[in-house]
């Protein structure tokens, strides 16, 4: 059984998921642009734009994350797995909450 990843997309400003469906590399990240679309993920933050770029041009399979305090994260699916991807976004994610988190408690005595 698959261990259950929590990803809170509240740091995110938007996702871009690109790839060309006809490659044969893509299937984890169309699992990822699955994953990141479903309403339990979506509701951690309503903001978040996720835009499904669709091509027939061969390019490589790529995840791009847009934080909002302007920080890129850019993953290449073609050699993760979807539990890769979605480890990195929430392992990236996390560590946005906690340093939002100690900023606000430093502010307020």
């Amino acid at each position: 059984m698959a261990s259950r990843i929590q990803v809170v997309l509240r740091p995110v400003k938007s996702i871009v998921v690109r790839f060309c469906p006809f490659e044969s590399n893509v299937e984890s990240t169309r699992k990822f642009l699955g994953c990141i679309n479903h309403k339990k993920i979506q509701a951690t933050n309503r903001n978040c734009e996720v835009t499904a770029d669709v091509r027939h041009d061969g390019s490589e399979p790529l995840v791009d994350v847009m934080f909002a305090d302007g920080e890129r994260l850019i993953m290449k699916g073609a050699n993760l797995t979807t539990i890769e991807m979605l480890t990195a976004l929430g392992t990236r994610c996390n560590a946005k909450e906690l340093k939002e988190e100690q900023k606000s408690k430093k502010k307020s005595p």
